[in-house]
């Protein structure tokens, strides 16, 4: 009896164990196809911040390209003449009116500090010393260069 029933029960094991074989392998193929869908998911998200960033460069290098033209037109049109005298003539004082401003206000600075330090009790040579830095002679040399060394390009130029 006992052989009865143990071979009913090996015989229904093994009748059992395909099909449990099968659910294990369909479950595995079905967590392999996630994991795949999972990875072509990334992958096409991946492409579509690539193609935007693409995208995005094109559009960058297209307005840097009109911003460039821009300016250089800018430029170009800055020193012609538009036919309107006081117009014109507004347009020609803007530069020096500008750059005497910055001297004016860069000499009262200057000063300012130099009579601040020799109000303090410093010397004269002291308070010059202090009051002209390195930055001072840089500025000074880009001004000086500006205007001398144009010159000598303007000369070379045709």
């Amino acid at each position: 009896m006992i052989e009865t029933l143990l071979g009913g029960l090996l015989g229904g094991a093994f009748r059992l164990a395909p099909e449990i074989l099968k659910w294990l392998d369909r479950k595995g193929e079905r967590g392999h196809e996630l994991a795949m869908q999972d990875k072509a998911l990334e992958f096409e998200k991946l492409r579509g911040a690539q193609r935007m960033s693409e995208i995005g460069a094109g559009a960058d290098a297209a307005w840097n390209v009109g911003a460039i033209e821009t300016l250089r037109e800018a430029v170009r049109t800055q020193g012609e003449k538009t036919g309107v005298s006081w117009a014109d003539a507004l347009s020609c004082s803007v530069r020096p009116v500008i750059t005497y401003w910055f001297m004016a206000l860069y000499c009262a600075a200057k000063t300012a500090a130099f009579a601040a330090a020799v109000t303090a009790g410093a010397g004269w040579g002291t308070a010059i010393l202090h009051a002209w830095t390195e930055a001072d002679q840089a500025l000074w040399a880009g001004v000086l260069n500006f205007w001398f060394l144009g010159r000598v390009f303007d000369r070379v130029r045709p």
